[in-house]
């Protein structure tokens, strides 16, 4: 189907689908905005479940689409699989590439308050507002099975997407996620930009927060996240062991795996991105 609104970079063949990259002019985040989608060749006749995947720390469009093989698994089980960019670029403001772990290339997928970063750093309302109904506007995608993903800030991203926003996902996922950012140096550090020292705003954009206070539709299965034992990060950074902490206080399912020499890179991602679509697939067969 033609693509409404959309410039098309770049089309590949891969499997029984097309990958393709597009860019498109952001009234959100006010810059132009590239992202990856998967479109399998049963979109062609049908409806079919999107996932949305949303990249770490210095990712592009390109990491996930180039590194982690999902192009045969988008293909097998006939899911969309659209990625957005993790921050806007090219909007000169001062300061905001000077660090890898923060500004272009790390947005933390948040709408930011503080000037002068409340202009162009609205990743939150982006990823949640005009990203999911770009995706659903332009292809063939089943509103009723929505779900979304992702890789340390980008799983993040996805935990608060899912339970800021209830009902909007059916599933949600993620890899080695932040989970607990507002009492951590890359989360403190980027929202004392974004917010100022309002740490109320900063619990708003926390999943182990968040999770205390959800009262939304929940997953039939346990929310899956997966973890490496050897991951660099995951005790200075990403703590799962708080989130699961938060959620087993309010009986809330969530299923952290452990697995043993995994470190935070794409080849963790790549070993387990599999049952990451076979948990999106089971939760989508019991939508009605």
């Amino acid at each position: 189907m033609a693509a409404t609104g959309l410039t098309r970079e770049q089309s590949f063949k891969a499997f029984d689908g097309y990958q393709y990259v597009y860019n498109h002019e952001s009234e959100t985040v006010g810059c132009k905005m590239k992202f990856g989608v998967y479109v399998p060749q049963k979109a062609e006749k049908e409806k079919v479940p999107l996932l949305i995947f949303l990249s770490g720390l210095t990712c592009t469009e390109q990491n996930f689409i180039t590194k982690s093989g999902v192009q045969r698994l988008a293909s097998k089980y006939g899911f969309i699989v659209a990625n957005p960019d993790t921050s806007p670029r090219g909007c000169k403001i001062e300061g905001d590439s000077e660090n890898w772990d923060f500004g272009e290339g790390a947005g933390y997928y948040v709408d930011a308050t503080e000037n002068p970063w409340s202009k162009n750093y609205r990743m939150f309302s982006y990823v949640n507002d005009e990203f999911y109904q770009l995706i659903i506007k332009n292809f063939n995608v089943d509103v009723n099975r929505i779900g979304i993903f992702g890789h340390s800030m980008g799983g993040h991203g996805a935990l608060i997407s899912y339970f800021k926003r209830p009902g909007q996902y059916k599933s949600v996922s993620a890899f080695a996620p932040i989970t607990n950012p507002s009492k951590v140096e890359w989360g403190i550090k980027a929202f004392t930009k974004f917010f100022g020292q309002d740490e109320l705003l900063w619990k708003q954009y926390d999943a182990t927060e968040l999770v205390a206070s959800y009262h939304g539709p929940k997953t039939r299965a346990p929310i899956l996240i997966d973890q490496g034992s050897d991951d660099n990060f995951r005790n200075k950074y990403l703590f799962p062991e708080r989130l699961i902490d938060a959620a087993k206080k309010v009986s809330f399912p969530i299923e952290c795996r452990e697995h043993e020499g995994y470190d935070h890179s794409y080849y963790f991602i790549m070993t387990f991105i599999e049952d990451h679509f076979k948990y999106h697939k089971e939760e989508f067969e019991h939508i009605k």
